[in-house]
Protein backbone atom coordinates (compact mmCIF):
# COMPACT_ATOMS: atom_id res chain seq x y z
CA UNK A 1 0.00 0.00 0.00
CA UNK A 2 1.25 3.45 -1.23
CA UNK A 3 2.64 5.83 1.67
CA UNK A 4 3.41 9.30 2.29
CA UNK A 5 6.81 10.30 3.45
CA UNK A 6 8.66 13.11 2.31
CA UNK A 7 11.82 11.71 3.31
CA UNK A 8 12.24 9.01 0.76
CA UNK A 9 14.20 10.03 -2.48
CA UNK A 10 15.73 8.29 -4.96
CA UNK A 11 18.20 9.04 -7.91
CA UNK A 12 18.01 7.83 -11.37
CA UNK A 13 20.84 8.12 -13.57
CA UNK A 14 20.70 8.32 -17.28
CA UNK A 15 23.65 8.80 -20.32
CA UNK A 16 25.22 12.49 -20.24
CA UNK A 17 25.14 13.08 -23.94
CA UNK A 18 22.18 10.88 -25.38
CA UNK A 19 19.09 10.31 -23.55
CA UNK A 20 16.50 8.03 -25.78
CA UNK A 21 12.88 8.83 -25.63
CA UNK A 22 12.39 5.68 -24.69
CA UNK A 23 14.50 6.24 -21.54
CA UNK A 24 12.77 9.61 -21.35
CA UNK A 25 9.61 7.62 -21.45
CA UNK A 26 10.62 5.14 -18.90
CA UNK A 27 11.59 8.33 -16.19
CA UNK A 28 8.04 9.56 -16.47
CA UNK A 29 6.46 6.50 -15.87
CA UNK A 30 8.86 5.52 -12.89
CA UNK A 31 8.10 9.17 -11.17
CA UNK A 32 4.27 8.73 -11.88
CA UNK A 33 4.40 5.13 -10.34
CA UNK A 34 6.63 6.63 -7.18
CA UNK A 35 4.55 9.78 -6.21
CA UNK A 36 1.75 7.65 -4.12
CA UNK A 37 4.55 5.86 -2.15
CA UNK A 38 5.92 9.39 -1.64
CA UNK A 39 9.12 9.22 -2.65
CA UNK A 40 10.73 11.91 -4.65
CA UNK A 41 13.21 11.38 -7.81
CA UNK A 42 16.26 13.55 -8.44
CA UNK A 43 17.01 12.97 -12.34
CA UNK A 44 20.64 13.28 -12.94
CA UNK A 45 23.15 12.11 -15.96
CA UNK A 46 26.23 10.59 -15.17
CA UNK A 47 28.21 13.87 -16.21
CA UNK A 48 26.33 15.15 -12.46
CA UNK A 49 27.83 12.05 -10.55
CA UNK A 50 30.52 13.78 -8.72
CA UNK A 51 32.69 10.89 -7.80
CA UNK A 52 36.41 10.39 -8.29
CA UNK A 53 39.34 8.56 -7.05
CA UNK A 54 41.98 10.49 -5.16
CA UNK A 55 45.43 10.68 -4.86
CA UNK A 56 45.49 8.59 -1.50
CA UNK A 57 43.43 5.75 -3.72
CA UNK A 58 40.37 6.41 -1.80
CA UNK A 59 37.25 6.94 -3.33
CA UNK A 60 35.74 10.81 -3.28
CA UNK A 61 32.05 11.83 -4.21
CA UNK A 62 29.43 14.77 -3.22
CA UNK A 63 26.74 13.62 -0.87
CA UNK A 64 24.12 11.52 -2.33
CA UNK A 65 21.43 11.65 -0.21
CA UNK A 66 19.01 9.01 -1.87
CA UNK A 67 17.62 5.80 -0.49
CA UNK A 68 18.72 4.08 -3.91
CA UNK A 69 19.38 4.56 -7.56
CA UNK A 70 18.02 3.13 -10.33
CA UNK A 71 20.57 2.89 -13.14
CA UNK A 72 19.48 3.77 -16.62
CA UNK A 73 22.65 3.40 -18.48
CA UNK A 74 25.58 1.17 -19.40
CA UNK A 75 28.36 3.44 -17.70
CA UNK A 76 30.42 0.62 -16.24
CA UNK A 77 32.95 2.93 -14.56
CA UNK A 78 30.02 5.48 -13.14
CA UNK A 79 27.79 2.38 -12.11
CA UNK A 80 30.30 0.69 -9.45
CA UNK A 81 31.45 4.26 -8.12
CA UNK A 82 28.10 4.57 -6.92
CA UNK A 83 28.08 1.72 -5.52
CA UNK A 84 31.28 1.88 -3.74
CA UNK A 85 29.76 5.54 -2.28
CA UNK A 86 26.82 3.35 -0.66
CA UNK A 87 24.00 3.32 -3.30
CA UNK A 88 21.96 0.40 -3.81
CA UNK A 89 21.63 0.50 -7.49
CA UNK A 90 18.97 -1.25 -9.70
CA UNK A 91 20.92 -3.04 -11.16
CA UNK A 92 23.53 -3.98 -9.69
CA UNK A 93 26.64 -2.33 -11.79
CA UNK A 94 27.91 -6.10 -12.45
CA UNK A 95 24.57 -7.46 -14.10
CA UNK A 96 25.07 -4.07 -16.03
CA UNK A 97 28.02 -4.84 -17.07
CA UNK A 98 27.37 -8.49 -17.86
CA UNK A 99 24.45 -7.38 -20.04
CA UNK A 100 25.82 -4.42 -22.07
CA UNK A 101 28.43 -6.95 -23.35
CA UNK A 102 26.74 -9.42 -25.12
CA UNK A 103 29.97 -12.03 -25.05
CA UNK A 104 30.17 -11.98 -21.57
CA UNK A 105 26.02 -12.36 -21.42
CA UNK A 106 26.77 -15.68 -22.95
CA UNK A 107 29.63 -16.49 -20.60
CA UNK A 108 28.35 -15.71 -17.98
CA UNK A 109 25.51 -18.36 -18.62
CA UNK A 110 27.79 -21.22 -20.13
CA UNK A 111 27.04 -24.42 -17.66
CA UNK A 112 23.86 -24.10 -17.27
CA UNK A 113 21.81 -25.46 -19.82
CA UNK A 114 20.96 -22.15 -21.74
CA UNK A 115 20.30 -23.29 -25.07
CA UNK A 116 21.94 -19.94 -27.09
CA UNK A 117 23.18 -19.46 -30.87
CA UNK A 118 26.58 -21.29 -31.65
CA UNK A 119 28.77 -18.27 -30.90
CA UNK A 120 32.52 -17.19 -31.67
CA UNK A 121 33.92 -13.97 -30.14
CA UNK A 122 36.04 -11.67 -32.69
CA UNK A 123 40.01 -11.15 -31.73
CA UNK A 124 41.23 -7.91 -30.28
CA UNK A 125 42.22 -5.99 -33.69
CA UNK A 126 44.58 -2.24 -33.27
CA UNK A 127 46.38 -2.43 -36.05
CA UNK A 128 46.57 -1.63 -39.67
CA UNK A 129 47.41 -5.08 -40.93
CA UNK A 130 44.76 -7.23 -42.36
CA UNK A 131 44.39 -10.74 -41.56
CA UNK A 132 41.29 -13.36 -43.33
CA UNK A 133 42.55 -16.04 -40.93
CA UNK A 134 40.34 -15.35 -38.42
CA UNK A 135 37.09 -15.44 -40.87
CA UNK A 136 38.40 -18.43 -42.60
CA UNK A 137 38.01 -20.18 -39.16
CA UNK A 138 34.19 -18.35 -38.33
CA UNK A 139 33.25 -20.31 -41.60
CA UNK A 140 35.05 -23.90 -40.28
CA UNK A 141 32.90 -23.86 -37.05
CA UNK A 142 29.57 -21.45 -38.23
CA UNK A 143 27.65 -21.98 -41.81
CA UNK A 144 26.28 -18.82 -43.61
CA UNK A 145 24.36 -17.05 -42.80
CA UNK A 146 26.01 -15.38 -39.97
CA UNK A 147 25.29 -13.12 -38.14
CA UNK A 148 27.45 -10.92 -36.94
CA UNK A 149 27.28 -8.15 -33.87
CA UNK A 150 28.95 -5.65 -32.03
CA UNK A 151 28.94 -6.63 -28.18
CA UNK A 152 28.10 -3.29 -27.56
CA UNK A 153 24.72 -1.89 -28.77
CA UNK A 154 21.04 -2.43 -28.69
CA UNK A 155 18.32 -1.31 -30.72
CA UNK A 156 19.36 -3.71 -33.44
CA UNK A 157 21.99 -1.44 -34.23
CA UNK A 158 25.51 -3.03 -34.78
CA UNK A 159 23.88 -6.46 -35.83
CA UNK A 160 25.10 -7.44 -40.24
CA UNK A 161 23.62 -10.57 -41.90
CA UNK A 162 26.85 -11.94 -43.58
CA UNK A 163 25.68 -14.33 -46.58
CA UNK A 164 28.81 -15.35 -47.97
CA UNK A 165 32.87 -15.07 -47.25
CA UNK A 166 32.21 -11.41 -49.18
CA UNK A 167 29.99 -9.80 -47.41
CA UNK A 168 31.52 -11.41 -44.09
CA UNK A 169 34.94 -9.39 -44.90
CA UNK A 170 32.71 -6.62 -45.98
CA UNK A 171 31.44 -6.24 -42.27
CA UNK A 172 34.34 -7.54 -40.86
CA UNK A 173 36.00 -3.91 -42.27
CA UNK A 174 33.14 -2.13 -40.80
CA UNK A 175 33.54 -3.06 -36.42
CA UNK A 176 37.22 -5.05 -37.11
CA UNK A 177 38.28 -2.81 -34.39
CA UNK A 178 35.17 -3.27 -31.95
CA UNK A 179 34.44 -5.63 -29.71
CA UNK A 180 32.65 -8.75 -31.57
CA UNK A 181 31.00 -11.71 -32.07
CA UNK A 182 29.74 -13.61 -34.62
CA UNK A 183 26.71 -16.24 -34.53
CA UNK A 184 24.30 -19.08 -35.86
CA UNK A 185 21.67 -17.78 -37.59
CA UNK A 186 18.46 -19.47 -36.09
CA UNK A 187 16.51 -19.88 -39.74
CA UNK A 188 12.81 -20.73 -37.77
CA UNK A 189 13.20 -17.67 -36.07
CA UNK A 190 13.65 -14.98 -38.72
CA UNK A 191 12.02 -11.79 -38.46
CA UNK A 192 10.50 -12.54 -35.04
CA UNK A 193 11.23 -12.85 -31.50
CA UNK A 194 9.92 -13.21 -28.02
CA UNK A 195 10.71 -10.14 -25.55
CA UNK A 196 9.95 -11.63 -21.70
CA UNK A 197 10.02 -9.32 -18.91
CA UNK A 198 11.13 -10.33 -15.54
CA UNK A 199 11.32 -8.36 -12.33
CA UNK A 200 12.93 -9.81 -8.98
CA UNK A 201 13.79 -12.90 -10.79
CA UNK A 202 9.98 -13.82 -11.46
CA UNK A 203 8.38 -13.50 -15.05
CA UNK A 204 5.76 -10.61 -15.52
CA UNK A 205 4.67 -10.42 -18.53
CA UNK A 206 5.23 -10.75 -22.52
CA UNK A 207 5.38 -10.43 -25.70
CA UNK A 208 6.38 -11.23 -29.81
CA UNK A 209 7.80 -9.01 -31.50
CA UNK A 210 7.73 -9.12 -35.04
CA UNK A 211 9.53 -7.32 -38.74
CA UNK A 212 7.03 -5.78 -40.83
CA UNK A 213 10.20 -5.43 -43.61
CA UNK A 214 11.49 -8.46 -44.17
CA UNK A 215 14.01 -7.91 -42.30
CA UNK A 216 15.83 -10.08 -39.89
CA UNK A 217 16.08 -8.02 -36.78
CA UNK A 218 12.37 -7.66 -35.01
CA UNK A 219 12.97 -4.52 -32.84
CA UNK A 220 10.47 -1.91 -31.97
CA UNK A 221 13.24 0.77 -32.86
CA UNK A 222 13.51 -0.71 -36.38
CA UNK A 223 9.90 -0.53 -37.43
CA UNK A 224 9.12 -4.17 -35.95
CA UNK A 225 5.63 -4.31 -34.32
CA UNK A 226 5.02 -6.24 -30.66
CA UNK A 227 2.11 -8.82 -30.92
CA UNK A 228 0.18 -10.26 -28.26
CA UNK A 229 1.36 -13.74 -27.13
CA UNK A 230 0.92 -16.15 -24.26
CA UNK A 231 4.20 -17.51 -23.62
CA UNK A 232 4.65 -20.86 -22.57
CA UNK A 233 6.31 -22.91 -19.61
CA UNK A 234 9.57 -23.15 -20.68
CA UNK A 235 10.06 -19.88 -21.60
CA UNK A 236 9.15 -18.43 -18.67
CA UNK A 237 10.81 -20.78 -16.77
CA UNK A 238 14.22 -20.42 -18.44
CA UNK A 239 13.70 -16.64 -18.28
CA UNK A 240 12.99 -16.82 -14.49
CA UNK A 241 16.21 -19.20 -14.24
CA UNK A 242 18.50 -16.35 -16.79
CA UNK A 243 17.31 -13.39 -14.30
CA UNK A 244 18.42 -15.26 -11.09
CA UNK A 245 21.71 -16.57 -12.25
CA UNK A 246 22.37 -12.73 -13.72
CA UNK A 247 21.09 -11.34 -10.35
CA UNK A 248 18.82 -9.19 -12.41
CA UNK A 249 16.29 -6.66 -10.54
CA UNK A 250 14.97 -5.74 -13.94
CA UNK A 251 15.19 -7.31 -17.29
CA UNK A 252 13.73 -7.85 -21.41
CA UNK A 253 14.90 -11.53 -22.00
CA UNK A 254 14.57 -12.07 -25.89
CA UNK A 255 14.31 -15.77 -27.11
CA UNK A 256 13.98 -16.90 -30.49
CA UNK A 257 11.97 -20.18 -31.58
CA UNK A 258 13.98 -22.98 -31.74
CA UNK A 259 10.88 -25.02 -33.59
CA UNK A 260 10.80 -26.57 -29.88
CA UNK A 261 8.36 -25.35 -27.42
CA UNK A 262 10.96 -26.96 -24.64
CA UNK A 263 13.94 -25.69 -26.14
CA UNK A 264 13.71 -21.52 -26.48
CA UNK A 265 17.04 -20.30 -27.78
CA UNK A 266 18.82 -17.14 -25.60
CA UNK A 267 19.28 -13.79 -28.37
CA UNK A 268 19.97 -11.09 -25.85
CA UNK A 269 19.22 -9.64 -22.27
CA UNK A 270 18.41 -5.61 -21.59
CA UNK A 271 19.19 -4.84 -18.07
CA UNK A 272 17.17 -1.28 -18.95
CA UNK A 273 14.75 -2.99 -21.19
CA UNK A 274 12.31 -0.09 -22.15
CA UNK A 275 8.59 -0.19 -21.30
CA UNK A 276 6.48 1.86 -23.76
CA UNK A 277 5.54 -1.32 -26.39
CA UNK A 278 5.39 -3.90 -23.80
CA UNK A 279 3.22 -1.82 -21.76
CA UNK A 280 1.04 -0.75 -25.07
CA UNK A 281 1.02 -4.45 -26.20
CA UNK A 282 0.19 -6.58 -22.49
CA UNK A 283 -1.70 -3.77 -20.97
CA UNK A 284 0.24 -4.96 -18.07
CA UNK A 285 1.48 -1.68 -15.47
CA UNK A 286 5.31 -2.70 -15.79
CA UNK A 287 6.70 0.46 -14.12
CA UNK A 288 4.12 0.08 -11.17
CA UNK A 289 5.57 -3.43 -10.94
CA UNK A 290 9.01 -2.32 -10.92
CA UNK A 291 8.47 0.48 -8.46
CA UNK A 292 6.58 -2.12 -6.18
CA UNK A 293 9.28 -4.37 -6.38
CA UNK A 294 12.06 -1.28 -5.49
CA UNK A 295 10.05 -0.33 -2.64
CA UNK A 296 10.20 -3.14 -1.09
CA UNK A 297 13.27 -4.00 -1.80
CA UNK A 298 15.10 -0.84 0.32
CA UNK A 299 11.95 -0.35 2.91
CA UNK A 300 10.56 -3.42 3.88
CA UNK A 301 13.28 -6.34 3.04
Amino acid sequence: MPVTNLYKRGLVVVNAYDVLPSIEHLVERLKEEFEPFGIELDVKTTAEIYAFIGSDGELYSIDLPYDFCVFLDKDRYISHLLEEAGLRLFNSAQAIEACDDKMLTYMNLMHFGIRMPKTVSGPLHYSLLDNDNFLHNVEKVIPYPIVVKSNFGSQGEGVYLAHNFDELKEIEKKIIYRPRLYQEFIETSKGFDYRLICIGGKFVTGYKRRSLSGDFRSNLARGGIGVEHTMNPFQIDTAERIARIMKLDYCGIDFLESGIPEEPILCEINSNAFIKGAENVTKINIAAKYVEYIYNAVYRD
